[in-house]
């Protein structure tokens, strides 16, 4: 039996504009749908390579790209996929826990933020395909 969990949403951030630089902001709880608990970012990802390639178990996550772009995969349980680009500073994307995903395609340059619901936890991964199908149809 397939399981009911959020779905992944791109997220919309407030942006002031200014003739001087714009300027995005997060408050809590009005644009993250979690508390924020942690919070890191990836950067100087060589030409090529492939980061995340995982699901969590129980923790929520959004993606921003702050800056340059790269491409989210979310792989549902059945092989079909969904690709997000990211690469407005002013968006991010919400990725609900047991969602398959990793991130590719990166321009030079680019960071992104990544802010979680949890602590890091390695119990929390899960690492195995096979495994995450499995546990998303369990009853």
């Amino acid at each position: 039996m397939f399981m009911n969990y959020p779905k992944v949403e791109l997220l919309k951030f407030p942006k002031i504009l200014d003739p001087r630089g714009n300027l995005t902001f997060l408050q809590a709880p009005n644009q993250i749908p979690f508390e924020i608990n942690r919070v890191f970012w990836t950067y100087d990802v060589p030409g090529g390579e492939i980061r995340g390639g995982h699901a969590y178990k129980l923790q929520h996550e959004v993606i921003i790209a702050l800056s340059g772009s790269f491409d989210v995969i979310i792989t549902l349980p059945d092989g079909s996929f969904e690709k997000y680009s990211l690469n407005r500073s002013f968006f991010g994307l919400y990725i609900p826990p047991m969602t398959w995903r990793h991130m590719e395609n990166f321009s030079t340059n680019s960071h992104g933020l990544h802010l979680s619901s949890a602590l890091f936890d390695s119990n929390d991964y899960i690492r195995d395909f096979e495994e995450f199908k499995h546990l998303h149809y369990e009853n």
